[in-house]
């Protein structure tokens, strides 16, 4: 990583944690700086999704040839691997820089740990609204507060962990 990103990551993290006093008491410095992170990866997701699927697919469908991408899941797939990435790196670089793991086992963790995240949001969309009968939206908005919780003690304790170093 270059110079110029790593001073990129410490100043995004610097500006974090600059907001953090008023809220010291309340919630610890990794979390806040995870709930900032994620939240500004959030931001961006939403930002983008809606710039691809009304200015780049402008609303229609994707036609490739040999399959027909509906917009809004063409602006998903284009905008998913970007936000992957965004939220990788500010995890990796400010969240939970003290992680001691190579950065490929943490991408291929955080891998596992975003697919988790995945069919914990579908079972529980699908269990909530096709299941119980409750809103899509109430049901969404319950599937992220769980998988919010789960996301973060899962990057905390096994993707971006702290392993002990072992002395001989």
């Amino acid at each position: 990583m270059t110079f110029v990103y790593l001073y990129m990551f410490k100043l995004i993290r610097n500006s974090i944690d600059f907001f953090h006093p008023p809220f010291k008491r309340f919630i610890p410095k990794d979390t806040f700086r995870y709930a900032a992170c994620g939240g500004g990866n959030l931001v961006l997701d939403i930002l983008l999704y809606f710039l691809f699927y009304n200015f780049v697919f402008i609303k229609q469908n994707f036609d490739l040839g040999y399959i027909v991408i509906s917009p809004h899941i063409a602006a998903f797939i284009t905008v998913f691997p970007l936000t992957f990435m965004t939220g990788f790196l500010l995890q990796k670089y400010v969240t939970f820089s003290t992680s001691n793991l190579r950065g490929r086992i943490q991408l291929f963790r955080y891998v596992l740990t975003t697919a988790g995240a995945i069919l914990i949001n579908y079972v529980i969309l699908k269990l909530l609204v096709e299941s119980i009968g409750l809103y899509p939206t109430p049901s969404k908005m319950i599937a992220t507060a769980i998988t919010v919780v789960y996301s973060f003690f899962f990057q905390k304790y096994f993707t971006f962990k702290v392993k002990k170093e072992v002395l001989n």
